[in-house]
């Protein structure tokens, strides 16, 4: 039990997770909902009415910038076509395949190594590394749960609600068997605050997470005890990062613009509009604030 509540205040997420396996939260308003999850997990007030911090005006954006076009951009698949008229196709991962249902996947036309997503969620993947070794029993009950799960309904996220729910395969682009090292760049509008890089995903105890400025100066964001001691080396195309990041960034209050940098070339990863669900607990009250007098809202 002890252990339970421990897990619960690292990651005081969970406590919305356990609530919502327990109780109908879908019939909640939206606004009232977020009121509820943001004061178990930062136990204040959420301040709708003239909100000041990075995670409050998250907030604020899901209820007030409705904008139709949000849909497509969170949809995994849609978002490749509105990303290449912007920066170009060498930038996009290849669609092996999108399908509907799982059992329509032929496996056979699909190479040694390949990632299997959901185009509407957040944790429909399966990373494959060996065909061979496909655990394809474990896979379809996983993209099935996934499938049938709606993302919104967890942080009111309203640009999932209505993505269509279907499975993509792209090519494994990582080193070997390694994830790679993910970029998310922090826009608003057009102008950039921040890159971290997030590494180790595969790893036990991790992913961990490395903040820098535009000029690759460490950036110490998150609460003491959680930043690393190493770091990680300049990427050299770093201009055109940026420049990519400044072009989908363009016109949109806030976005990160998730990129993935293996031995010099680049590809879109996606595009987030809420960052940890407006629910960061590891980022300090001055950076939230800091970040939070970035977005401008109407």
């Amino acid at each position: 039990m002890v252990s339970k509540i421990l897990e619960y205040v690292k990651h005081p997420t969970k406590v919305v997770v356990f609530l919502q396996n327990r109780c109908n939260f879908k019939v909640l308003p939206d606004a009232l909902y977020l009121r509820i999850c943001y004061k178990l997990i930062f136990h204040k007030k959420l301040d709708l009415d003239n909100p000041q911090t990075f995670n409050e005006k998250l907030q604020w954006l899901k209820l007030h910038d409705r904008k139709p076009e949000y849909t497509m951009l969170v949809d995994k698949y849609e978002v490749k076509k509105y990303v290449a008229n912007i920066i170009g196709e060498a930038y996009i991962i290849p669609t092996l395949g999108v399908w509907d249902s799982f059992d329509e996947i032929d496996f056979d036309t699909l190479p040694n190594q390949f990632v299997l997503k959901c185009t509407h969620d957040s944790g429909g993947l399966v990373i494959c590394r060996d065909k061979s070794k496909l655990d394809v029993a474990a896979a379809r009950k996983k993209i099935k749960k996934s499938l049938k799960h709606n993302y919104y309904f967890f942080g009111r996220e309203w640009p999932y609600k209505d993505v269509k729910p279907r499975i993509i395969a792209e090519p494994f682009i990582g080193k070997g068997d390694q994830l790679p090292e993910d970029y998310k760049i922090f826009t608003f509008g057009s102008a950039i605050d921040s890159i971290m890089v997030c590494k180790g995903r595969d790893q036990e105890n991790g992913p961990f997470f490395y903040y820098y400025d535009t000029s690759w100066n460490r950036l110490y964001y998150q609460r003491p005890g959680l930043e690393k001691n190493d770091t990680i080396q300049k990427p050299k195309n770093l201009d055109q990062m940026l420049k990519i990041a400044e072009a989908l960034g363009a016109g949109l209050k806030h976005v990160r613009v998730d990129l993935y940098n293996i031995d010099g070339k680049i590809y879109f990863g996606e595009l987030t509009f809420f960052d940890e669900c407006g629910f960061d607990t590891e980022i300090t009250e001055k950076i939230d604030l800091m970040l939070g007098g970035k977005i401008r809202l109407e």
